[in-house]
């Protein structure tokens, strides 16, 4: 399982990465989202995949069950999860005015126009 999530990591890392350089702004936008994805999946397969139980101290214990889940990776995904959806809001409608005013998708267009 976890062979298959490293690949799963790979590919969306590759796929972002790529469409970070093509010369659609919208696929700009895009790659940064796979990018966004690639690294929660990194992180959550980074926090031990295990189904034994949940990260629960018994009474009185001083630490959870060995076999158990750590919170933080998943805590630290919910997080990263809202803050990408609110940057991916934004560079959408960054995206959208500025297609506005400059009358195209293409990156070298709009460096084009600026100058």
């Amino acid at each position: 399982m976890t062979f298959v999530l490293a690949l799963t990591v790979g590919v969306l890392y590759a796929t972002g990465t790529y469409l970070l350089l093509r010369r659609g702004a919208v696929r700009v936008v895009f790659g940064l989202a796979l990018l966004g994805y690639a690294a929660n999946l990194l992180i959550f397969t980074a926090g031990r995949l295990v189904r034994e139980g949940p990260p629960i101290v018994p009474p009185g214990a001083l630490a959870p069950p060995v076999p158990s889940a750590d919170p933080l990776p998943q805590a630290l995904i919910l997080t990263a999860i809202v803050i990408g959806f609110g940057v991916q809001a934004f560079a959408l409608v960054l995206l959208k005015r500025t297609c506005q005013e400059a009358g195209t998708d293409d990156v070298d267009g709009m460096r084009e126009e600026g100058s």
